[in-house]
């Protein structure tokens, strides 16, 4: 069983060396590529001030994150539900620099980029000299984005999970099988619930013309008796 999570962060700006802060987390789970209903989302308190850039892509602002989490607060829950998990992203190296430097304040251990699977770096080798943003992605890919009118760290989670697969090659049409995860978090699991589908009867094309039909007729009469060569020509056994 592959487990992946797929990851999307906000920030307070674009440099975490500069003191930049997480401000959303947004996490998404897959088994074997498959969407299990299972998530991570937290908003949390940077306890420095909003860039005016950063309000202005995702809209969060200083008195809506004030009473939010800091991220000490949270940090072992977010280890917790990733830690068996392979990171999807997108730009992983501006995602995890900012987790990095926020799990080094809480004396977790880094994630190591080039376990996590980037998905720009993805996009850019299948489409190179493309546009290969969320947006243009899912443009692409025919994915709705139309709720993102800002960024936000599950909703864009939730649609890079759809831009993943597609980059992978799409989702296989097969069994439908349920997938029933373990609730994490006190999350609820969604299950999916399939069965098999029945085999339908094949019907018997006879593709014989009429003097083919003659010739094995009269082959199968030298042949005497009552062969079994009768019953392939529709023919009634004997009583």
């Amino acid at each position: 069983m592959v487990r992946e999570i797929v990851l999307d962060t906000e920030t307070t700006g674009t440099d975490h060396a500069k003191g930049d802060r997480i401000v959303e987390i947004g996490c998404v789970e897959l088994l074997n590529h498959i969407p299990t209903g299972q998530f991570y989302h937290v908003y949390i308190n940077p306890e420095r001030p909003m860039s005016e850039g950063a309000f202005a892509v995702h809209g969060l602002s200083d008195e809506f994150l004030a009473d939010k989490p800091v991220f000490a607060a949270i940090a072992q829950d977010f280890m917790d539900f990733v830690a068996d998990g392979r990171l999807v992203i997108h730009n992983a190296a501006f995602d995890v620099g900012f987790l990095n430097a926020e799990l080094a304040r809480t004396g977790h251990p880094p994630f190591v980029l080039a376990d996590v699977i980037d998905t720009l770096g993805m996009a850019r080798r299948k489409h190179p000299g493309a546009a290969n943003n969320l947006d243009a992605l899912c443009s692409r890919y025919g994915i709705d984005n139309s709720k993102r009118t800002k960024h936000g760290a599950l909703l864009d989670a939730e649609i890079l999970a759809e831009v993943y697969i597609e980059l992978i090659g799409g989702r296989q049409v097969g069994f439908d099988l349920a997938v029933q995860p373990a609730s994490r978090l006190g999350r609820s699991a969604v299950t999916g619930t399939g069965a098999l589908r029945e085999a339908r009867p094949r019907t018997t094309i006879m593709r014989l013309t009429d003097a083919e039909r003659a010739a094995h007729a009269a082959f199968v009469e030298t042949l005497g008796g009552s062969p079994l060569w009768r019953e392939y020509l529709g023919e009634a056994k004997p009583e």
